[in-house]
């Protein structure tokens, strides 16, 4: 079915499933409202984490040393209660961080 290019899943299972999902990411995701409490350097860095970037590339892009970064990114994972990156992204994603281009 799928070379076929037609769903594996019937449409209801698929919804069911991305409801869950989408919950459970949520539950574990700090509020929006932590923006606020994100200075803008730290907004910044939240939206580059949600590139898939490395500390060194986000350094690199932005002329900053990695060490810099880590400070920021720490300090916004204190500041959201993110308990690791991938919080971050998600985080970025819910709150509808612009993402940094190229």
């Amino acid at each position: 079915m799928v070379a076929a290019g037609e769903a594996l899943l019937s449409p209801s299972v698929t919804r069911r499933v991305g409801s869950q999902f989408s919950r459970h990411l949520v539950e574990g995701t700090p509020s929006a409202s932590g923006l606020d409490a994100l200075t803008d350097r730290e907004r910044e860095m939240l939206a580059w984490v949600a590139t898939g970037r490395s500390n060194q590339e986000i350094a690199n892009e932005l002329f900053l040393s990695p060490a810099t970064v880590r400070t920021h990114i720490s300090r916004a994972m204190g500041k959201l209660g993110a308990r690791d990156r991938a919080q971050l992204v998600v985080f970025a994603v819910l709150a509808g961080l612009a993402i940094p281009e190229e």
